[in-house]
């Protein structure tokens, strides 16, 4: 069962050259549009097809206050807070993907 809340979230591209970053309330669903390319133009334009970091907020409230804090990031703080969850970058689209 999916717990009632909202997601921030990063996908990248295969290259690991490109990030994006979002906010949903269904992240197995909106990670699975990124992977075939209906997530949004950016993602599709970019290829921007693996999630390689997530966190889970209560409220849209926060999760969107802290995707505009980290969109201001440096791309090297971003690629920190990557690594401190997923060091390699795997692809977490097959963790998330029964969350509903």
């Amino acid at each position: 069962m999916k717990a009632k809340g909202e997601y921030l979230y990063i996908q990248i591209n295969i290259s690991r050259s490109t990030l994006y970053i979002g906010v949903t309330a269904t992240l197995s669903v909106r990670s699975h549009q990124h992977k075939i390319g209906e997530g949004s133009k950016f993602t599709s334009k970019y290829k921007c097809t693996d999630l390689v970091y997530y966190e889970f907020y209560e409220s849209i409230e926060e999760a969107i206050t802290r995707e505009k804090q980290i969109k201001k990031w440096k791309r090297e703080w971003k690629i920190q807070l990557i690594k401190e969850l997923n060091p390699t970058f795997k692809d977490l689209y097959d963790e998330v993907a029964d969350m509903g």
